[in-house]
């Protein structure tokens, strides 16, 4: 009961917000998602109603309220090559076999490993994103007639100036549709929404992909789903984060994976191609006051309103008001304070956030991206960790029996520190090794405890193993051999 009063919240608890919110997004949505289907090499409508399904179906199903998923780039450019070898067919079945994936993720709750994605990281995708939401508008700043920038700098001015006098309505949608009034009422001449392409006039149709049920077909889909489905699913996890902390709520990542996969197979059904969070929209959805699932339903169907009800109205709206917002959008994603906190960060951290957004912003890959500011992140905490096992030599004053006191984690990173620790010169009757202190995580660990107790037993030192806790015990148990009756006598406590 509790659980359905809160999903009934995430509903209509901002009803107004919500509705204003979603139909600001839905315009925005229009060129974009033009754009991703020029991107992909196939008609408008195909990314147009992909828009549709996924914001309409993730509202329902999503994990993340207020988060906006339609097509996208990211998923767009892993296409080109399925839709000009084999044709469209291939690619909504594709983007079905896209969605199965995903919901197999959410299945083996594959969420949880946003656990493991830095701050650094997550700083450097804002800023990469930023950086090519910023880009994405380039093709509509240069070469346009000097009329252009005034338009895009009047947009600006309503949408950071209009908040003063009031937050009723969406200072985004304002500059819209204040534009758009005064282009169409003055007859300039600017580049339009209906100069982008045609926009569909019919409803979309639920129909089956017309491909071949063979392992052949899977063959072929197979390696371009998997890529869909991991870009897909690392964008939009990444983007309930960001959107999470912008709105400082949580949101359920497994759920999330259902969300996408659930969304993905229904724009598939009615000829949409594979899509994914789109972290510029989300912006510009909690920005003008969006937080619940109302939004994103009221952004998928006020989309669809518009191209086929209001189509002759959204053709006359001047990009310069779309690329205005964009900008915003782009300006409000950076994370400007990660700039001064170059300074005071951790050098690896630092070098983290950049190289996230250097290989984001050179490859156009927000995958590569990721994996690189990830990969960049285990390495520098495997590092830091490892520098501090620390082993310390206490000879008894006979001089006949040492004691090896070890404090630290023991793992593959830190087993060379730990195997300097101790004196194999030295050829003492009796060794003691206190790991009271010390925890072993791995069989390179386990592999450097039986290396040290061999080699001293080989030596002719009787070796006493103490302290190992619960969990290090059970890997000495299963993994160890000098703890085993063919490695000789050794006490283990």
């Amino acid at each position: 009961m509790a659980r359905l009063s809160a999903y009934r919240r995430e509903w209509f608890s901002n009803i107004r917000g919500d509705i204003l919110s979603g139909i600001v997004v839905a315009l925005a949505l229009i060129p974009e998602a033009i754009g991703f289907s020029v991107i992909a090499g196939v008609d408008p409508k195909v990314g147009l109603f992909a828009s549709f399904a996924i914001a309409c179906v993730s509202a329902f199903v999503g994990g993340r309220p207020g988060m906006i998923s339609a097509a996208t780039a990211a998923t767009a450019v892993l296409m080109v090559t399925l839709v000009k070898e084999h044709g469209l067919p291939y690619l909504f079945a594709a983007t079905i076999l896209m969605g199965l994936i995903q919901l197999g993720a959410g299945a083996l709750r594959l969420g949880r490993l946003m656990s493991f994605v830095s701050r650094s990281v997550i700083t450097g995708f804002v800023n990469a994103l930023a950086i090519l939401i910023f880009m994405a508008q380039l093709p509509e700043l240069i070469g346009v007639p000097s009329l252009t920038y005034a338009m895009i700098a009047a947009g600006l001015g309503i949408i950071y100036l209009f908040p003063y006098l009031t937050n009723a309505i969406p200072s985004p949608l304002v500059a819209i549709v204040v534009l758009t009034a005064l282009a169409w009422g003055l007859g300039l001449d600017l580049r339009t929404v209906g100069d982008l392409g045609e926009l569909p006039s019919t409803l979309p149709v639920f129909a089956l992909p017309q491909v071949p049920l063979t392992f052949e077909t899977l063959r072929i889909i197979f390696p371009y789903s998997v890529a869909l489905a991991a870009v897909g699913l690392l964008e939009s996890l990444l983007t309930a984060q960001i959107v999470d902390d912008m709105t400082e709520t949580t949101s359920n990542k497994s759920q999330e994976c259902y969300g996408q996969g659930a969304s993905n197979i229904a724009s598939a059904l009615i000829g949409g191609m594979g899509g994914c969070a789109m972290i510029g929209q989300s912006v510009i959805n909690v920005t003008s006051g969006g937080r619940g699932r109302l939004s994103t339903f009221v952004a998928g169907a006020f989309l669809l309103f518009l191209i086929l009800v209001l189509d002759d109205l959204v053709r006359i709206i001047p990009m310069a008001a779309l690329v205005a917002v964009m900008i915003m959008v782009s300006i409000g994603t950076f994370s400007w304070r990660s700039i001064l906190d170059l300074r005071t960060n951790p050098l690896p951290s630092s070098i983290v956030m950049l190289a996230t957004v250097t290989t984001v912003v050179a490859t156009h890959d927000l995958a590569k991206g990721v994996l690189v500011g990830v990969l960049l992140s285990g390495v520098f905490f495997a590092g830091k960790v490892a520098r501090l096992v620390a082993v310390e030599k206490r000879d008894s004053a006979e001089g006949t029996a040492v004691t090896y006191m070890v404090r630290g984690q023991i793992f593959f990173a830190s087993v060379e520190s730990f195997l300097r620790g101790f004196s194999f010169e030295e050829r003492p009757a009796q060794v003691t090794i206190d790991l009271t202190h010390a925890h072993f995580w791995d069989i390179s660990a386990i592999g450097a405890l039986d290396k040290v107790v061999l080699r001293l037993r080989k030596n002719g030192a009787e070796v006493e193993v103490l302290g190992l806790n619960e969990a290090s015990a059970t890997m000495v148990d299963r993994f160890g051999r000098h703890d085993k009756g063919d490695a000789g006598p050794a006490a283990v406590h």
